[in-house]
């Protein structure tokens, strides 16, 4: 199995294919594994996509339901996401809903 070495033999470095740069200081939601969502500003990250969070807002599920998220939230303040449980990452204010393209519409 080939390795990713350079000219010199050096073990090349690896790079993330998410640029978060651009969304520091800035509003973002987040999904976990298991369903949990938390939004706040986005104070920093590494390549594995640990995530360091300010005024976060926790959204908290319907406990008859956990897949439906409630109108209660819950203040954590400054966080920090382990990268490997990091599902979605989304800015706060350019989320919108958009019809399914591969739904096959039905002409009625």
């Amino acid at each position: 199995m080939a390795q990713d070495r350079n000219k010199d033999g050096e073990k090349k470095k690896k790079e993330s294919i998410f640029d978060l740069s651009k969304y520091i200081d800035k509003q973002i939601r987040v999904k976990f594994q298991g369903g949990r969502e938390a939004s706040g500003v986005l104070k920093g990250f590494d390549p594995l996509l640990n995530l360091v969070l300010d005024s976060t807002i926790e959204y908290l599920r319907d406990p008859d339901d956990q897949f439906k998220l409630t109108e209660d939230t819950r203040q954590l303040g400054l966080v920090v996401c382990r990268g490997t449980s990091v599902v979605l990452i989304c800015p706060q204010d350019g989320m919108e809903a958009i019809p399914n393209p591969f739904i096959q519409q039905q002409d009625g």
